[in-house]
C-alpha cells in the first residue's frame, strides 16, 4: 500500500470516530515523533501491537477489499506470563461496500460487534482437516442465539447485532454496499495478526509499504523503525 493511502485511511477513520461520538485514546494520535519519545513505561503498546493497521491484503484495491483497524486492548500471544490479559478489543472500521477476504482462526474466538453505521453481510464455511472449504453447515451464535447456514451460506448483522466466531470457521465479511459504512468492533481472546490468520487464498495481512509521502501516523508494523527506548 502507498503511505499516502495509509494516511488517509486513518484519517478517515479519525473524523468518523468523531461522527460515532467514539473518544479514542491519546496514543491514537501519536505522530512519529511521539513515538520516538515513548518509554519503557508505555512498551504495551509496542509489544502487544496496539494502535493503528491499515491493510488492502495484497490487492492494491484497498476500497474495494481492505480494513482499518485500530487496537484499544490486547494481551502477548507469545509472552502470557509477562501479559496475562487473555482478551482483546479493537475497532475494525469498514467502508461502505468494503469486503475482508476469507480466513479463520487457528486459535482465536472472536465476537464481532456491529457498533452502528451499514449492515454488514458474513458469508460462512468450515474448515476441514486440509483447511479448506466443507459442505458441512455452520453454526454460530448471533446475539447469544445459535444459528446454523448451510456452507457459503450468509448471516447479516444489523447495527447493535453481534456474532461469535470460533477458531477454524472461515468467514468473509462485506459492508453491504449502499447502507454505510460499518462501525464493527471485535472483542477476543489474546491474539497477534501475525501467526493466526489463515487466508483461504493466500493473502498479505501486513502490508508492504510504498513510501510516496510523509508518515502522519504509525501501524502498529512501523514501530520497530521508530522506537528507540529499548536500543
Amino acid at each position: 500500500m502507498k503511505r499516502s493511502e495509509i494516511n488517509n485511511a486513518i484519517e478517515y477513520v479519525m473524523d468518523k470516530c468523531k461522527d460515532f461520538k467514539l473518544p479514542l485514546p491519546p496514543f491514537a494520535y501519536y505522530t512519529p515523533e511521539d513515538w520516538k519519545k515513548v518509554t519503557k513505561d508505555e512498551e504495551e503498546l509496542v509489544e502487544n501491537m496496539l494502535g493503528w493497521d491499515v491493510t488492502d491484503f495484497g490487492t492494491g484495491k484497498f476500497m474495494e477489499v481492505g480494513l482499518t483497524v485500530f487496537v484499544f486492548r490486547n494481551g502477548n500471544f507469545n509472552n502470557k506470563e509477562k501479559y496475562p490479559k487473555p482478551y482483546c478489543e479493537k475497532l475494525l472500521y469498514v467502508r461502505d461496500g468494503q469486503i475482508l477476504p476469507f480466513h479463520f482462526h487457528w486459535s482465536k474466538t472472536e465476537d464481532i460487534i456491529n457498533r452502528g453505521g451499514g449492515d454488514l453481510e458474513i458469508t460462512l464455511y468450515q474448515s476441514d482437516e486440509n483447511e479448506g472449504f466443507t459442505d458441512k453447515d455452520v453454526t454460530v451464535k448471533v446475539d447469544g442465539k445459535s444459528v446454523t447456514v448451510k456452507a457459503g451460506e450468509k448471516i447479516v448483522l444489523k447495527p447493535g447485532q453481534s456474532v461469535t466466531l470460533e477458531p477454524y470457521q472461515y468467514h468473509q465479511w462485506q459492508g453491504v454496499p449502499g447502507t454505510g459504512d460499518v462501525m464493527l468492533f471485535e472483542v477476543s481472546t489474546t491474539n497477534d495478526d501475525h501467526v493466526d490468520n489463515r487466508f483461504y487464498v493466500k493473502q498479505d495481512r501486513i502490508p508492504t509499504v510504498e513510501e510516496d509521502a510523509e508518515t502522519k501516523y504509525l501501524m502498529f508494523a512501523d514501530y520497530e523503525n521508530y522506537i528507540t527506548y529499548n536500543k
